[in-house]
């Protein structure tokens, strides 16, 4: 038995080394990358700053000489962000500095965003990293198009989807100044965000990823951190996050912070589950609330998933190639797939979050003559009631170049009418699909119109 352990042991400890490595390697180019960022002006740090100039000697980021679709230098952006700051340039609104979160609750309000939306995450995957652990986690707050992210002691991390640019990102400085300093930022964010090397074009996303992490707040094992989607197991998600909500008996990583690298021989005995506050665990006081939802990380999730391939989707459409249609068609696919929930894992038993943030975000809703909406919630066996992605109700859906919105309206009504009886769309009951024409009937006119054509 002892010799069983050590050897698992060595095996970790090499382990441990790798991804120590891996860590100083990811450290190094992103410091790099910073460095040639704001030697060159990529990085705009000027108040209220909202569109940043293009430097004399040329573009600096790749995206421009190569992907000019996503032009991140010269295109003004058109998202919630930039109009707040556009606001604030005119005096039609303003940030009250209220310690100890700073201008945090002021902007959650300027920008319609919900405390109720709150999600902690623990593991040191920000720019930030030095300031986040298990004691000081970053907090994230989001509606349907923004996401905040509130550090201890930092600036606060901005994420908007621009419904023409995909993602964009700022920081807000944490100083009491009678004019706050937004930075619209550029490589520093993209340095983690900027996907273009592995899907194969200029496409930035959001990033939701699991991985055991340690007590300081660092991934302690490369080869256990994924990005997760709707397909992962919940067993295998929120590795790195504090979740509070009821799952009955499915597990999960949450919650879960690796001391020694023996206890990956004692993982399930570590999993902490079906909290109800997270008070005890750290001090929450200078956090909005005492939780990190499941039911928020569960919806936090999926939206950042269908918007990165509404972006890839935009992108493809946009860029003029010898196999653009086959290109479109292939996005189109994957982005149904997704928006239909196909291959989704299916809970074994309720789950149950914060009412607060379940009713923000009821209220948003669209409904039909029948007050259905694809925003209701199941929980029992699924996320919503109507798989049908809510997503679809979103500026940068309805933002789609016209051929490619139409190609995706087609391929749609083929899985929900019937034409398309596929395997890969079993699980969707003739109620499902009924109930989704009806609701896209209702409040997508331009649904109707594409299929009519």
């Amino acid at each position: 038995m002892a010799s069983s352990t050590s050897s698992a042991a060595r095996a970790r400890v090499a382990s441990f080394g790798v991804a120590a490595l891996g860590a100083l390697v990811v450290l190094a180019a992103w410091q790099a990358t910073d460095d040639a960022a704001l030697g060159a002006v990529a990085r705009v740090r000027a108040p209220l700053g909202l569109a940043p100039t293009p430097p004399s000697a040329g573009p600096v980021l790749r995206y421009d000489a190569e992907y000019p679709t996503i032009p991140y230098l010269r295109a003004p952006r058109s998202d919630a962000v930039a109009a707040l700051i556009e606001r604030l340039g005119r005096g039609e609104a303003k940030l009250d500095y209220l310690p100890p979160r700073g201008y945090l609750d002021a902007l959650l309000a300027a920008l319609d965003i919900d405390p109720a939306s709150q999600i902690l995450v623990y593991s040191q995957t920000s720019l930030q990293s030095e300031l986040i652990g298990p004691r000081t986690p970053r907090a994230i707050y989001f509606n349907d198009d923004v996401y905040v992210a509130f550090v201890q002691q930092g600036p606060i991390e901005i994420a908007a989807l621009d419904p023409n640019l995909g993602p964009v990102f700022y920081l807000l400085d944490q100083n009491a100044v009678a004019r706050p300093k937004f930075s619209a930022e550029l490589a520093r964010c993209l340095s983690c965000h900027d996907s273009y090397s592995l899907s194969g074009g200029g496409v930035p996303r959001f990033i939701v990823g699991s991985g055991y992490t340690g007590t300081m707040g660092q991934l302690v094992s490369h080869e256990g951190w994924i990005l997760i989607t709707d397909r992962t197991p919940l067993k295998s998600r929120w590795g790195g996050w504090y979740v509070t909500g009821r799952h009955g008996d499915q597990v999960h990583l949450g919650n879960m912070v690796i001391k020694t690298l023996y206890d990956f021989d004692k993982l399930e005995e570590l999993r902490a589950g079906n909290r109800d506050t997270l008070d005890g665990l750290f001090d929450v006081t200078p956090y909005l609330t005492d939780k990190s939802d499941i039911v928020a990380l569960l919806v936090f999730q999926h939206q950042a998933d269908v918007q990165n391939l509404i972006t890839r989707l935009a992108y493809d459409a946009r860029t003029p190639a010898d196999d653009q249609a086959e290109l479109v068609a292939e996005t189109v696919e994957r982005l149904l797939r997704a928006m239909l929930f196909v291959d989704a894992v299916e809970y074994t038993a309720p789950i149950s979050g914060d009412s607060l943030f379940v009713e923000q975000f009821a209220r948003r809703a669209a409904r039909d003559p029948l007050g259905r909406s694809l925003r209701d919630l199941d929980l029992t066996r699924r996320l919503f009631r109507y798989p049908l992605s809510f997503v679809i109700h979103s500026p940068a859906f309805d933002a789609l170049p016209d051929a490619a919105q139409r190609a995706f309206y087609r391929r749609l009504n083929e899985v929900l009418g019937g034409t398309d009886t596929s395997e890969d769309f079993a699980h969707l009951t003739a109620e499902d699909r009924t109930a989704i024409l009806d609701i896209l009937t209702a409040i997508k006119p331009e649904f109707t119109v594409a299929v009519a054509d």
